[in-house]
């Protein structure tokens, strides 16, 4: 197949690298990559938000599939475009993207489908929005109505907390248009986890469990980052949860949307809090509640999750855009996977660009595989850093411990200035093991 891969992270290189790695042999793109895609793939000078100049691509080069990774050309509607033209596209058409390009649309049709999720309030105005922090009591959570590359999510020990996060989004516009609205939300006790749903509209198939790192530093310590790291399997998610995950809360929402006229194909992303046995229940009274929806494949679940998937890949995502998905499109390995963001100085603040990654090629030599987030080449050819997330260094074994090991031994081979990462990867898991 011709593939167009839309998106230049390390989520996209992850999706290019999984398909190269087909028994079938591809034509892979990516629009724009980066410097890891440079290796598997062509990279097209366009941008993933680019929606024109997709289009135009797609209508002279004529793919077989186009895998949408960001969210922001979800939420433009890049899939709807290209539908116009004939060509297949994973991903969900924007009315579908809405699931991750407005929480309170999101909460809504929670709502109406009665999927488990914590009691939320939405506001455009600060003094109210204030106001009515009494209700929910602390912690509490604060979050941009629209998409904040993940970091429009404020967890408020203190009211002034609160209120300061409530300032940043409705008075000092931090987050743009994304904060014009804030959820004011009821905090969830317990262990997050994520589940990748891929869907077609009509049969839902849930990829294996993983678990994001969002703080940046050890011990979930200082601000929310994109996820500086991922474990997979999640042993919070056990497998009697499994039934309930995907007829409580995915089917449900696919079949709300259906309801309204949209058919959502591609990837359904819950966010789900787990609350322990024992624990302060949530107002849903389930166990078991969504903390947030997104329309994509997660990053840096993404290359923790597909490196545990066999099978012909191309073909599950092509099957997944053209309504054609079957359960046996996805085939699970059972060898663990983990993943260690090699991060900028100074991310998720401000950071400098352009720094020599060294030891990628010391790397290679090594079990897994190191996916570039944010690189770019010189004209030198040599790998510069371009983000604020640089490296994932993902690592694979029979056994957690062994995976874990494997992505700190790639991420001992690279570097580059100011480069920093966090050494606790899997702690929960490994504390499961410790208290057994």
């Amino acid at each position: 197949m011709k593939i167009l891969v839309v998106g230049s992270g390390g989520r996209e290189h992850a999706i290019a690298w999984r398909l190269a790695n087909d028994e079938t042999k591809h034509e892979i793109y990516c629009a724009p990559g980066n410097a890891g895609t440079d290796g598997i793939a062509v990279n097209v000078p366009i941008g993933a938000e680019d929606i024109a100049g997709i289009a135009k691509w797609a209508r002279e080069n004529n793919p077989n599939l186009v895998v949408v990774g960001p969210e922001a050309p979800l939420v433009k509607g890049l899939v709807d475009e290209l539908a116009s033209l004939g060509i297949p596209a994973f991903g969900p058409v924007a009315a579908g993207a809405k699931m991750e390009g407005s929480k309170r649309f999101a909460k809504e049709i929670m709502a109406a489908a009665n999927v488990p999720t914590g009691m939320a309030e939405v506001y455009d105005d600060a003094a109210k929005a204030k106001a009515a922090l009494d209700k929910f009591g602390l912690p509490v959570v604060i979050k941009a109505d629209g998409l904040a590359a993940g970091k429009g999510v404020v967890v408020a020990e203190t009211k002034e907390q609160a209120e300061t996060a409530i300032d940043d989004m409705l008075v000092a516009n931090k987050f743009g248009p994304a904060g014009a609205e804030v959820l004011i939300e009821e905090f969830l006790d317990g262990e997050e986890c994520s589940i990748l749903a891929m869907t077609d509209g009509e049969t839902v198939v849930l990829l294996p469990s993983s678990q994001d790192h969002k703080r940046v530093f050890d011990g979930d310590k200082g601000p929310n980052t994109g996820g500086m790291g991922a474990y997979s399997p999640a042993p919070v998610v056990e497998d009697a949860m499994l039934p309930y995950i995907k007829d409580r809360i995915v089917r449900p929402v696919v079949e709300e949307l259906k309801k309204r006229g949209v058919t959502y194909r591609g990837i359904l992303y819950a966010g789900l809090m787990v609350t322990p046995e024992g624990g302060k229940m949530a107002k849903s009274g389930s166990r078991i509640n969504v903390v947030e929806f997104n329309a994509r494949f997660g990053d840096p679940e993404t290359e923790t999750v597909l490196p545990r998937l066999g099978g012909d890949f191309a073909t599950a995502l092509l099957n997944t855009a053209t309504g054609r998905l079957k359960e046996s499109d996805i085939v699970v390995k059972s060898e663990c996977a983990a993943t260690v963001i090699i991060a900028s100085a100074g991310y998720p603040g401000s950071y400098e660009k352009g720094k020599k990654i060294t030891g990628l090629e010391k790397a290679a030599a090594l079990p897994g595989i190191v996916f570039h987030c944010g690189t770019k080449k010189n004209d030198a050819g040599e790998t510069l850093t371009s983000g604020g997330r640089v490296l994932s260094a993902t690592g694979l074994g029979t056994t957690m411990r062994e995976a874990v090991d494997n992505a700190y031994a790639l991420v001992a081979a690279v570097d580059f200035e100011g480069a920093f990462h966090r050494k606790d990867i899997a702690h929960r898991a490994f504390d499961r093991e410790t208290k057994r």
